[in-house]
């Protein structure tokens, strides 16, 4: 029997944190892993979130034989409502997994709709013909993670998603270590393992070390507490049930998405409330005294950062940080966000809070340390390692510990996206690549900002905007009046005459030598009252604001000499008297 041809391409998920999405081609047949959003960084201005770029998907559509989804959070359900309005193909997932996935699909017209999901478990194998595809347990802090085996004739590709390795993990968390040597024993062609945390060099603490540390926080605060979460973090929101609970104190859940997602694990018996009038509302939060209440903020789309700038700025009506309040970051922001987790620690402080970080005092994460990703090597002992799931530092990292354990580098692959493995049969070989790049969400908008839109929006932060109206008779080749200028975030208008009038001055005379001219352009000469403009305010300045210029045209009709109107009008006049009316 011949081996069969393999393919496997990120879209997603390497060189970056989060948008994971893998396609493993397995003859012609595409296996779509993981369907993922990022949230923006810094330099993404007015962006709400960033999906995968569907362009090889598209062109390849009829060969997509599915999505196969390894738990539910944003980083792997997340962009699923945009890919669903594109592609109708089954979507596979357990059964947290499939909920939290049609939660997020909800909020779409066309995505809610969709039917097309199927339940599956650790135990569940589904036959393609010449491919098998099965799942495993994870540890995660979401319950029933799951990883994927697609089988074929060349041995077993395996994809982890999110994973560590916890020895105390509660039922519904455990990994199954027997099932993960059964996969190993079989033959693994190639593992795509997590990489989060593969800086890490210590073990993670266990959630039953977590647990205690939120019960000990909780005892001694005597204030009002604001814990920060990511929304479908549902191991942390239980130790937070627990430990409020345990101290006398009821939660209050911000926002209709937390709300979802608890009832959403409520009803599937994976989140359990420890009382009956544990969570209260907003009414009964006001009511209770602050060392009787824990506020849990989980933000927009489960990211609580943004969130806890606005309760700190004063931005949040009854949920404001006063004195005397404990922040308590219970989620590990990723590298990428450090600098935005201290500009927030720091506008907490100055409205009289407190913060403690969970990660500040333990080693936490809900990914696999260097050590968990040398385990898992050693109990599937793949051909092939493929880093996934981190920045470059972090798969480099990953292809380091690999080595530590025995793997050669010629048999570790650090992939950007698009980049194309080929297995034929004999070797697997970095054999070209496709040209694949993000998309990006703005409001309602799919994919309609690209990098000159970001490039002004960057501009206009940094630079300002710097508007200049101008009136014409084209025919006249005359200037009708002074031109008007605007200025926002560039300079202080009163401050800057001179700049203001000498601008005016070299508007005017760049218009005048347009209108001077036998082949007239109003593109040209909007062209060259910018390009003058941006000349001159750079020497003055140094800056590069974003420059508009306004021409507008005079409606010769408007303009016709008094006598002449005149005239027009008593004519009209003179034939509406001569009409007969229609009761004559």
């Amino acid at each position: 029997m011949d081996k069969a041809s393999v393919k496997i391409m990120p879209l997603g998920g390497v060189r970056e944190n989060g948008k994971n999405m893998y396609v493993v081609d397995i003859n012609d047949s595409i296996y779509i892993l993981d369907c993922g959003l990022k949230y923006p960084e810094n330099e993404l201005l007015g962006i709400d979130i960033v999906i995968p770029d569907y362009s090889y998907l598209r062109e390849n559509k009829d060969r997509i034989v599915g999505v196969f989804l390894t738990h539910g959070h944003a980083d792997a359900i997340g962009a699923l409502p945009y890919f669903l309005n594109e592609f109708q193909v089954p979507v596979f997932g357990s059964k947290m997994t499939i909920e939290l996935a049609k939660l997020s699909c909800q909020s779409d017209s066309k995505a809610k709709n969709f039917d097309d999901f199927h339940v599956v478990d650790a135990n569940t194998e589904i036959d393609f013909g010449d491919v098998t595809v099965s799942f495993f347990k994870t540890t995660h802090s979401i319950p029933e993670s799951m990883g994927i085996v697609l089988t074929s004739s060349a041995g077993s590709v395996v994809y982890t998603g999110d994973f560590k390795f916890d020895q105390t993990a509660a039922p519904g968390y455990q990994t199954d270590y027997a099932r993960l040597a059964e996969i190993g024993k079989n033959g693994v062609l190639a593992l795509l393992s997590d990489s989060a945390n593969a800086e890490n060099p210590n073990e993670t603490a266990s959630e039953r070390d977590i647990a205690d540390d939120v019960l000990e926080t909780f005892n001694y605060q005597d204030g009002r507490i604001v814990v920060a979460s990511v929304g479908s973090n549902i191991l942390r929101l239980q130790q937070v049930f627990n430990a409020a609970a345990k101290t006398g104190r009821k939660v209050f859940l911000t926002g209709r998405d937390i709300e979802k997602i608890v009832d959403t694990a409520m009803r599937l018996h994976k989140l359990v409330l420890p009382a009956d009038d544990l969570l209260v509302s907003q009414e009964q939060l006001e009511k209770l005294a602050p060392e009787q209440t824990i506020i849990v903020q989980t933000g927009r789309m489960g990211e609580p950062i943004k969130a806890l700038q606005r309760m700190a700025n004063k931005q949040e009506k009854g949920l404001n940080i006063e004195p005397g309040d404990l922040v308590f970051i219970t989620t590990t922001p990723s590298h990428a966000m450090e600098t935005n987790v201290a500009k927030t620690r720091d506008m907490i402080y100055r409205a009289g809070g407190e913060v403690k970080a969970i990660s500040d005092e333990l080693n936490s994460s809900g990914h696999a340390s260097k050590n968990d990703l040398q385990l898992m090597i050693n109990l599937l002992h793949p051909k092939y390692l493929v880093p996934v799931q981190g920045e470059y530092r972090l798969l480099s990292a990953h292809a380091k510990a690999a080595e530590e354990v025995g793997m050669t580098p010629d048999r570790i692959f650090l992939t950007a996206k698009g980049d194309q493995l080929v297995y034929d049969g004999k070797d697997m070989v970095l054999s070209g690549s496709v040209e694949v790049g993000n998309t990006m969400i703005d409001g309602i908008g799919v994919g309609d900002i690209g990098n000159i839109v970001l490039r002004d929006r960057k501009v206009l932060s940094e630079d300002g905007i710097f508007i200049a109206v101008i009136t014409i008779d084209h025919k006249k080749k005359q200037i009708i009046g002074e031109p008007k200028i605007t200025s926002r975030g560039f300079v202080y208008v009163k401050a800057n005459k001179n700049l203001m009038h000498e601008s005016a001055e070299l508007i005017k005379k760049a218009v005048q030598t347009n209108l001077d001219n036998k082949e007239f352009d109003w593109t040209h000469l909007k062209q060259d009252v910018r390009e003058k403009l941006n000349h001159y305010l750079f020497d003055q300045t140094r800056r590069h604001p974003v420059i508009l210029p306004v021409i507008m045209e005079v409606d010769p009709r408007r303009h016709k000499p008094k006598s002449k109107r005149k005239k027009q009008a008593a004519q009209k006049a003179k034939q509406a008297a001569d009409k007969p009316s229609e009761n004559e």
